[in-house]
Parts: structure tokens; sequence; C-alpha cells
């Protein structure tokens, strides 16, 4: 074993990833504990796929590849709760668009014609791009399953790169009680279920129609034993009738995912709490396309727990810093806003730096489940460690509170080291073993393909689509014609 205080030069990745354990010396360290336990000059060692300490000049292994964090930020890797991921071969294309946009160009045009080698290469693109942002964990809300050939496609990429995902079945073309309830979705949700190397959820939303058509769908998810992550709260889409019924049917249940939850009344966010609900904050998305405002500052009067997530990169970024910074900006903004109405004069935030880091760390492995494994660095857990320096950037210092930098200051190109699983996929700023010119030939035939569909006309005013008369604005889902004003209704 040997301690040492004055890291050595800079290993390369493959002498990092042949080491036996690897070591952060001399970072400021955010435990993200309970406790909220953060250290200066100090070290994270990784044996294996766990964290095996942390603390000043540890005593490490012979062979321990050693990383010069000095400087620089040790921090869990990120949580992403809800992103589409089989979109991001898109990415930039919708960014002036509504949510009515997207429904129209996404559920009633456009979104049928992705094959299956298109979910895969937005997939694998998205894991990528997550990644090399620094989160580890994503759930990829893949709600563009025509069939599943599509979910065979979808898995392969995830399973193909080296972070921890959860693949959120859905399928937007299609009534939940139908796909959900095929012997072919099952079959393949029990087999992804039981290899244990992606996490599975059922994605969908729940109209409010009175007749609950969504019910054998929860039914499904109860007897695979599985989590349901909905859309819920969404201006146009989604509010408290589908709540409702959720609930007096026994099926708001601990662990179910609410994202957005933007438009909802008190009494859905009593009932959220009530059960044991957890929510998924895209505050970027909802300040711009619609959803409703960002939720944080009504889920935090609740007490329902936060995750963060970035939604689509066919709008928006697709990192963590990002979620935190808008999360953190649009919640302080409501406070200062409902305060100025009353004449009065905020001169204390209550949401701290802190709080959103958290919930982009702990907050999101809780909502998964995931807790006793990843969202902290403790000795026991999972190695998912992000290692935020940058020596070349003028950015990066001082470093004066750690929370705050990373929130405010930091971003994607600031990330030098990610391990997941302790297993090296970032170093140096740059992903190691990442055939990104094999994703970008992948993303090129997806674009030629759908701008063919399209047509170049048609391609081009996808980016504005107009909005055709339908019944878009009182329900987007093409697989029922249940109609329902009431979405509408503002918390």
């Amino acid at each position: 074993m040997s301690s040492q205080s004055n890291p050595s030069p800079a290993l390369s990745s493959a002498d990092v990833a042949a080491a036996p354990a690897t070591v952060f010396r001399g970072g400021t360290v955010l435990t993200m504990d309970a406790a909220g336990t953060v250290l200066t000059d100090a070290d994270v060692l990784v044996v294996g796929d766990k964290v095996e300490a942390v603390g000043p000049a540890l005593e490490v292994p012979d062979g321990t590849a050693e990383i010069d964090a000095s400087g620089g930020i040790v921090m869990p890797g990120m949580v992403d709760t809800h992103r589409h991921m089989w979109q991001t071969a898109m990415r930039g294309y919708g960014a002036d668009w509504t949510l009515t946009q997207y429904f129209v160009w996404n559920y009633l045009e456009h979104g049928k014609h992705f094959r299956p080698e298109d979910i895969y290469t937005g997939n694998l693109l998205s894991a990528l791009d997550s990644l090399e942002a620094g989160v580890t964990t994503s759930v990829d809300w893949s709600h563009g399953l025509q069939s599943v050939a599509h979910g065979e496609a979808a898995l392969s990429a995830l399973e193909e790169v080296p972070g921890r995902f959860v693949l959120a079945y859905g399928n937007i073309h299609a009534g939940p009680w139908e796909w959900a309830d095929s012997a072919e979705f099952q079959s393949f949700a029990r087999r992804v279920i039981d290899g244990g190397k992606v996490g599975f959820q059922m994605a969908f939303d729940v109209t409010g129609d009175p007749e609950f058509p969504e019910r054998r769908a929860f039914e499904v998810a109860r007897e695979l034993g599985t989590t349901v992550t909905t859309h819920a709260g969404v201006w146009g889409a989604t509010n408290d009738s589908g709540i409702k019924l959720m609930h007096e049917n026994g099926f708001m249940t601990p662990g179910t995912v609410y994202v957005h939850a933007a438009t909802l009344t008190d009494d859905s966010y009593q009932r959220i709490a009530a059960t044991g609900g957890v929510a998924s904050v895209s505050a970027e998305s909802e300040s711009s396309c619609g959803q409703g405002y960002p939720s944080s500052w009504a889920l935090r009067r609740h007490g329902i727990p936060i995750s963060l997530s970035v939604d689509t990169s066919v709008w928006w970024s697709g990192d963590g810093f990002s979620a935190m910074r808008s999360t953190l900006s649009a919640d302080r903004a409501r406070e200062h806003d409902l305060a100025h109405v009353d004449g009065e004069t905020i001169t204390n935030v209550s949401l701290r730096a802190s709080d959103v880091v958290g919930w982009a760390t702990r907050g999101g492995a809780e909502a998964l489940g995931l807790g006793d494994e990843i969202g902290s660095l403790e000795p026991g857990k999972q190695a998912d460690v992000v290692l935020i320096k940058n020596d070349a950037s003028p950015t990066m210092f001082p470093l004066l509170n750690p929370y705050g930098h990373v929130v405010f200051q930091a971003q994607r190109g600031d990330v030098d080291t990610v391990l997941v699983r302790g297993r090296l996929v970032k170093h140096q700023h740059r992903l190691v073993d990442a055939d990104l010119a094999r994703a970008r030939a992948a993303v090129e035939d997806t674009v030629a393909h759908l701008t063919e569909q399209l047509g170049e006309e048609g391609w081009r005013a996808g980016m504005t689509p107009e909005i055709p008369e339908s019944k878009v604005l009182d329900n987007p889902y093409t697989y029922t014609e249940y109609r329902d004003a009431g979405t509408h209704a503002r918390a």
C-alpha cells in the first residue's frame, strides 16, 4: 500500500483502464451523502466496481492509477430520469418548436418514419452524449417503439455503450393497453428484466378518459414487477383527471415517476406525495415549450422527491449542468415573482445550489430505486464517479463554493474523467474507446432517410410545422379519439 499527496504525472487512458484500482487525488469531493459532506484536498479510491474509501491522503494498493484531481471537483455521476434518447439523431431540429408542434411532427406526422435502425442510432448517439457530459445513468424514455423490433434496436444500443441505462418502453402510435398486452412485448420485457444489464420501466401516459383504458397497461406493469413512468401535468395532454384515475384504481404506487408534473392542482400533488411517487423535472423543456411552469417550487411545497432530466436533444441540451442551472433559475424566478405580487422582497432564497446538485445525483438514484447503489460517493457504493477539472480554462478557478461552481460555472467541456461501475469511459476530456466516426455515419444515414421520407420542402417546413385542424389541442395521442379540454386547466 502507498500514500501520496503529490499525484504522479498524468496517465494515459490505457494506463488507467489497465490498473487494478484508481484513485482521484487532492480534489474537492462532493460526497452527496445524507449529511452533505464536502471534503477539500481529499481522495476517492475505486477498487473494482466499488468506491473503496473517501478521505485525505488515502493509502492505495500497489499499481493503483492516480488521477490528479487538485483544483477540480469529484462528484457522483449524474442521473437523468427522462431522456427521449431515440430522437437524438434529430439534435437541434426542433429548436423553435412549441409543444404542440412537437406533437404534430412526432405524434401525428413523422415519428412513424423512424425505422429500428434509426432508434438504434438515436440511442447510440445519446448514450455517448450523456457519458461525455458526466451523466452516468440515463432513462431512455423510449416512446417511439412501434414494434418489438424497434425495442430490440433500442436495447442493442444501450447494451453497447458502457453507461448505466434504464429502457422505459413505450409506443405513442398504439394504445398502451394494446402493446402492453401483447405476448411479444411481455416476452421482451421479461428478457430485459431478467438480463439485469439494462433496467426496465414502462412508459405511457394517462389521457383522463373516464373509461380508463390504460388500466391493462398498469396491470401488465404489476405482473412484470416493474415501475411506470408517465408524463403527468402536461398542458394540453395530461392533467388531474389522469392522476385521479390512477389513484382511485390503485395504480399510484411507490416508485412511479411523474414527468413534468407542471399543471397539477394541490389535490394531485397530495396524491403523489401520499403514495410515494417521485417527479422528474425538465426545466429547460418546460420553460421553452409549454408543459407548464417548471414544477420544483410546487413539488418542494408538497414534499415530493425530485429528480432532474433533459427531455430531448431535438430541442435542448443533453447535459446535467443545463438541467441543474435551468431548474434553479426557474425555481428562484418563481419565488421572486410570487413575492413581488404580494409587494414583498425575497432576501434569502429557499432553494440552494446544493439542492439541485442533490436532485441531479442522489435524487435521480432514489427515483429509480438505486439509492443503495449509486448517487453518492460512499464506501461500498458502485463507482460512478465524475471529475470536473479543466486546467486550461479560467472558469475553473477560484473554486470557492463547489456546489455553485457545478451549477453555474462548470459545463460539459470541463468533465475530465468519468467512471461507470469503476470502468473508465472518459479521460482527459475525451471518451474512451468510442467510435464517433461510426456513430456519425449512422446519424447521417438516419437524417438522409428522414429527409427522403419528408422531401426537402417537408424537411424544412418541419422545423416550424403548421398546426392542422385536429384534436391535437385537446389530446395529441393518435391512438384514441378521447377529447378533454380539461387538460388545459391551470394549477
